[in-house]
């Protein structure tokens, strides 16, 4: 049988002024005919490039890509393009700019099958099923704009396999979906590939991905660290790369107490490592932060009987209707609720990205809804932080400089602008590349650099939406820490738009929205 796809030894290096960036050392691993395997590994370990290799995106600095027993090497751009468009599937996890902003949902599942000659009645009626089965059948008319960033993502994921594709490959296609949701994705996904004999590759942070998985996949650093059977039949089996290469899980190196050198040696069939350095005992974990008293203090926001109606006529979508909120002061709230419920437009409307069709917004004693266009972006420079679904990130600049940017906008002095944007790197995890240019960060870092440009500047109200969607479980828990720290120690508010667990154990309170 020959495999859907072989990569054996493939290197990504990119090269840039500030030195050669390796996203990709020596990637090694196989997906047989029919299998799903789900990747796994944290930000910044090479995931994307690999799916991007594999689609025919980018190319590989060195190694072999094979893919439905092509090599894709030999194939220039016009027969890549083709070769793309027939077998594959690709869900890239940019979702929003694979969707045309003039085309309605039903348009945009159907678009796949309209470019490879489909009757128009047979187009319709798979975006339709598929439009169904994602459950958004009844927004088929809706244009972009008018759907939430996990509609969105439904929509992308729904186009990506209309055509049934031989191979599959999803980035993330669960990121900003709530748990029921992204559990239609998961058995949508399975659904294709089990009834059409295909394969897929499932790009993921999320655990309840393992469901659908033949085979999990681990990778850190660029190389395939371990094996997991489905289930976690077998136990983790860790990758043994060329030369010896092996790399252990860290809780293994941190239960050991390894930090920078180890010692190994035979015991019988065994090789035993140990620590070679004297390493203090770990701190104790720390207890679970206490949540504050119920908010009874000064108001930071409200919104007075708010309707909010996208569209018109035929083609309104209302999102809310009479809807009244009040945020108080020096807390940390969470906004959950299914997608489409409502919860970005709720932070666009206190940031001054929306305004009200109905009723008013207050924001720090200002009514946000009556002010223009050009005094709602003054407020929101001087006044408010806020990290968008899209990060939108200078890509020339550096992790530093983006940073740096901002705070000189709202006139910090550079002596002081340096020394914050260096603490906030650092509390994000991003110290050593605070010198990287964000187009060569992955995406979950340039989150991250989006969450510490906000911080950074120490803003009375910070607004946040799904904050640690493309973050490992780790990195997503050090995120809450920081934004609920920043409560205790600056007296910021902070409202987060999240379905994430680990978030919301560490907020104060929860405005749970509804359709």
């Amino acid at each position: 049988m020959t495999p859907a796809v072989e990569l054996d030894h493939v290197f990504r290096v990119y090269p840039a002024e500030e030195g050669a960036s390796a996203a990709l050392q020596g990637l090694t691993f196989t997906v047989r005919e029919g299998e799903i395997v789900v990747v796994l590994g944290p930000s910044g370990s090479g995931k994307t490039t690999m799916l991007r290799i594999l689609a025919g995106l980018d190319r590989p600095s060195a190694g072999r890509v094979d893919v439905l027993g092509v090599d894709l090497r030999r194939l220039g751009r016009t027969k890549l393009d083709h070769f793309r468009g027939r077998f594959l599937g690709y869900a890239d996890q940019h979702y929003a700019a694979a969707l045309a902003p003039e085309l309605t949902a039903q348009e945009l599942v159907a678009l796949p099958l309209g470019l490879a000659g489909v009757s128009r009645e047979r187009q319709l009626s798979r975006a339709d099923h598929l439009l169904d089965v994602v459950g958004l059948a009844n927004r088929r008319d809706a244009r972009p704009f008018e759907l939430s960033g996990g509609e969105q993502q439904r929509i992308a994921v729904a186009a990506a396999v209309a055509r049934r594709p031989r191979l599959l490959l999803a980035d993330e296609p669960t990121a900003e979906l709530d748990s029921h949701n992204a559990g239609i994705m998961y058995r949508l996904i399975e659904q294709i590939v089990r009834a059409e004999s295909a394969s897929a590759i499932v790009v993921s942070h999320d655990p309840a991905s393992a469901a659908i998985a033949d085979r999990i996949v681990h990778v850190r650093d660029g190389r395939v660290s371990a094996e997991t059977g489905r289930d976690g039949r077998g136990g983790e089996s860790i990758v043994v790369g060329r030369g010896g290469w092996i790399r252990l899980p860290e809780e293994f190196l941190h239960r050991s107490r390894i930090v920078t050198r180890a010692r190994a040696r035979i015991e019988r069939s065994e090789i035993v490592i140990s620590g070679d350095e004297a390493v203090p005992e770990r701190p104790a974990e720390p207890a679970a932060r206490a949540r504050r008293s119920p908010g009874h203090g000064a108001a930071v926001a409200e919104l007075r009987r708010v309707g909010k109606t996208f569209g018109s006529r035929k083609q309104a979508t209302e999102v809310f209707a009479d809807f009244s909120a009040r945020l108080s002061q020096r807390r940390f709230t969470v906004v959950t609720g299914p997608s489409g419920s409502g919860k970005s437009t709720f932070l666009n409307l206190l940031a001054g990205l929306e305004l009200p069709s109905d009723g008013d917004v207050l924001v720090l004693g200002v009514v946000v809804s009556s002010l223009d266009r050009s005094a709602r972006a003054a407020f929101r420079r001087t006044e408010l932080g806020v990290v968008a679904q899209d990060s939108s990130l200078v890509p020339f600049l550096s992790a530093r400089e983006n940073i740096e940017l901002t705070l000189a906008t709202r006139g910090w002095a550079k002596a002081d602008a340096a020394a914050a944007v260096e603490e906030v790197l650092s509390s994000v995890g991003l110290g050593e590349l605070a010198g990287q240019r964000v187009a060569r960060l992955s995406m979950g870092e340039r989150q991250r650099v989006a969450i510490a440009r906000a911080v950074a500047a120490r803003p009375k109200l910070l607004v946040a939406d799904e904050p640690t969607a493309r973050l490992d479980a780790t990195n997503a828990l050090a995120i809450g820490t920081l934004l609920s720290r920043l409560v205790d120690e600056v007296g910021t508010t902070i409202v987060c738009a999240t379905h994430d667990p680990l978030v919301i154990e560490q907020a104060d309170e929860e405005l749970e929205l509804r359709r």
